[in-house]
């Protein structure tokens, strides 16, 4: 932080600081999470955001602040500003908040942190922005000098009636445009956001879900062909994106909840790392690739299987996630379409069987993830009960439901095994038996590490970093292979 302002002056000397919100003291924006947050809890209002914002952004945030609860503890504040600003209150400055966002909104923030003596804020007629919020601050500072901490260009119109400026951003030559404006009391640089965390914000180690596009080649990979590989590959890539679309739309659903979690508060949207405007873009953008290559290089039967994930997919986000059970289900179905989806883009053969243990195995792995989040503590339990509509005493049901489910895939793995038109694929069918006790080995496995307590990711994530399970895969390829 650089700064050019004498604090040497006394208290009274010292201008009045006045302190943006959005983007400034927070590295977020309120109306942006707060309609997030509305759409999520109400799909419909929707329609209804048009008809506010045309009589008005004061009237739209006015609206919107209304009808949603913000746990404002949760925000992303920023500590460096936080500082400054309680140094501020310490040397006897009279500290004001000054922002656009809606009045219930920035009480509420005020309230919680405790060092702002007036908050100045849009109250549903007048949008407190640019040169109205010089106005409000020119009308509460009667006459008194003042300084202005922003974050934009946009703080520019109250820079120019500040006696100082406070800049928050990692631009030079906004601090020099506010510098022109007026005395630069500090330049607050905020940290810039690494290009690894928009690529850890993809969740591109989710990716490993979409090699089930592959498994609809295990029965003919020795008779396998390029096009049919290469239509895999373009099929596996594809979902990637669509995926990674979707993730991010769910993590910004998922703003306050991750904020609550001891390991999601660190993911790049909850953490104020990206913002949310960013991330609809990056969900727009990869969506939208996602189908412009289906459309483009794969069969008509795949970009429709791709749809349906895509729908599927959407639904869980906003409505099967908080449905104890179906939520579940929801999961297994998505895994199982990777396998549809797999077959389009090849043309191979899907079996029944395939489909009926991918069923099992997956209701196993995604009842393994609650049981997991059923048993953190006390708080995350009490957040799980109110965003998926599971209780503490479902824990027992969950786990024997999951251990149940996961041998039941195995029985399923155990007669497709037996089918006749599956034996007369393959040249030394008895080798296709040495994955029964595998299989059932690494279910088992995964579940004995959920009640241990040692499960702490998704099992899908946990068995790409785990060798025992890299190990069980590669075991189960060599098998493959050898009974082709």
């Amino acid at each position: 932080m650089s700064a050019a302002f004498d604090f040497s002056a006394s208290a009274s000397a010292l201008p009045d600081l006045y302190v943006d919100l959005d983007g400034s003291l927070i590295a977020t924006d309120l109306l942006d999470e707060s309609m997030l947050r509305l759409v999520r809890d109400s799909p419909m209002s929707l329609l209804s955001l048009p008809a506010w914002l045309l009589q008005g952004k004061a009237v739209l945030k006015d609206q919107v602040a209304s009808r949603v609860e913000v746990d404002v503890s949760t925000l992303p504040y920023r500590p460096e500003v936080l500082s400054y600003v309680r140094e501020a209150r310490a040397q006897g400055r009279r500290v004001v908040l000054a922002t656009a966002s809606d009045q219930r909104l920035a009480d509420r923030v005020a309230k919680h942190l405790g060092v702002f003596d007036a908050v100045l804020a849009s109250d549903g007629k007048r949008n407190l922005g640019g040169s109205k919020k010089l106005e409000a601050i020119r009308e509460d500072a009667a006459g008194r000098d003042f300084a202005y901490l922003g974050d934009r260009h946009v703080d520019l119109q109250v820079w120019d009636g500040a006696q100082a400026a406070v800049v928050v951003s990692r631009s030079d030559a906004l601090a020099r445009q506010a510098a022109k404006k007026t005395a630069l009391e500090a330049h607050i640089r905020p940290p810039a956001t690494a290009p690894r965390r928009y690529l850890y914000a993809m969740r591109l180690h989710q990716w490993l879900k979409n090699l089930l596009v592959f498994v609809p080649l295990m029965p003919v990979l020795h008779a396998l062909t390029l096009p049919v590989l290469v239509n895999a590959c373009i099929a596996f890539f594809a979902f990637g994106l669509m995926a990674s679309g979707i993730y991010i739309l769910n993590d910004l659903l998922d703003l306050e909840s991750d904020r609550k979690h001891k390991r999601k508060r660190f993911r790049p949207f909850a953490a104020g790392e990206i913002s949310a405007r960013t991330g609809l873009l990056m969900c727009a953008g990869l969506c939208l690739a996602s189908l412009t290559i289906s459309l483009v290089f794969m069969p008509p039967i795949f970009l429709a299987v791709l749809l349906v994930y895509l729908a599927l997919t959407t639904g869980y986000s906003f409505f099967l996630k908080r449905r104890a059970i179906v939520d579940v289900f929801s999961l297994a179905a998505l895994y199982t379409i990777r396998l549809a989806a797999g077959a389009a883009a090849t043309g191979l053969p899907l079996s029944l069987w395939i489909l009926s243990f991918s069923l099992f195995i997956f209701v196993s792995l995604a009842l393994a993830k609650r049981y997991v989040e059923l048993s953190g503590t006390p708080t995350e339990v009490k957040q799980m009960s109110r965003d998926r509509n599971y209780h503490p005493t479902d824990v027992q049901l969950v786990l024997a439901g999951g251990v149940a489910a996961g041998q039941m895939a195995t029985v399923v793995l155990s007669l497709y095994l037996q089918d006749p038109q599956i034996v007369a694929r393959y040249a030394h069918p008895m080798y296709l038996w040495a994955m029964v006790p595998l299989i059932l080995f690494w279910i088992m496995r995964i579940w004995l590490k959920a009640v241990r307590g040692a499960l702490h990711d998704d099992p899908v994530v946990f068995a790409a970093r785990d060798w025992v399970s890299r190990l069980a895969v590669a075991i189960s390829a060599v098998v493959l292979w050898a009974a082709g």
